[in-house]
């Protein structure tokens, strides 16, 4: 971890920077009111804000100002959303514009969902394509339904809202058939596909779930985030995993399911 500075609350490591977000804060008019850095130790941290309210509004006014400066590319696909952020214990730090969460290494949370038929044939799997101009893995396959958990959110209501929004699947059914099958973990480095800047640390924790789906009931766009849906036999699912198809925490999610189904 030598490249990055460490972002540090209460003593605790809650995010990473790369050195040019660093380098970014020092050229912030008020990065002395708000920030604390230390070039030796390779940390950085804010400067004695007293709440969760002072915290996250530290936290807006840096990353406002950079939207306004056009400082990160990333930026420009600004949510207007609040991820939370945690130190230990779930205990909550601050408040952060989403599309800021990789700028600063911190974890973000979501949710993704696996929808498949039992049919005669065997086991098949309900696959979106992601739209072709979503700034961030456009045109790659997807879960059935995937969404971030906002500040303040539960998973399941997340998990709703979500199904509601790309998939057109009924509220009802998601919060009586949906199944809880764990969680996963990872931490990866932005890309290209990803869109915006490159190098950047993203770890994030996803609540995983499965809704098992009568053939009546088909899953169908409601927004512009998703271009179409294939109910795909698990054989082709496991051809699109080796080709790279799917959007790699994507893949993750999939390679669990199959593995513990």
């Amino acid at each position: 971890m030598a490249p990055y500075y460490l972002f540090v609350h209460e003593g605790h490591t809650v995010g990473y920077l790369i050195p040019s977000v660093v380098s970014a804060i020092k050229n912030l008019d008020e990065c002395s009111v708000h920030w604390s850095i230390d070039d030796k130790a390779k940390t950085v941290g804010l400067r004695g804000e007293p709440s969760i309210q002072a915290r996250s509004l530290a936290i807006e006014k840096t990353v406002l100002s950079w939207r306004e400066n056009d400082v990160f590319k990333i930026l420009r696909g600004w949510r207007n959303e609040l991820y939370a952020v945690y130190a230990p214990a779930g205990k909550l730090a601050f408040n952060i514009e989403r599309s800021a969460c990789c700028l600063f290494g911190v974890v973000s949370y979501g949710v993704h969902m696996t929808a498949y038929v039992h049919s005669d044939s065997g086991l098949k799997l309900w696959v979106p394509r992601r739209a072709y101009n979503k700034q961030t893995f456009g045109g790659y396959l997807d879960n059935t339904v995937a969404g971030g958990l906002a500040s303040g959110e539960r998973a399941l209501e997340t998990l709703i809202r979500e199904a509601e929004e790309e998939a057109s699947l009924p509220a009802e059914l998601v919060r009586s058939d949906a199944r809880s099958v764990g969680a996963i973990t990872y931490f990866y480095v932005r890309d290209s596909r990803a869109g915006g800047e490159t190098g950047l640390l993203q770890p994030e924790c996803q609540y995983l779930y499965d809704l098992e789906l009568n053939k009546d009931m088909v899953p169908k766009p409601c927004d512009d985030e998703v271009e179409e849906f294939y109910l795909m036999e698990v054989e082709k699912v496991e051809a699109a995993l080796r080709d790279g198809d799917f959007k790699p925490n994507c893949a993750l999610v999939l390679l669990v399911s199959l593995a513990f189904p």
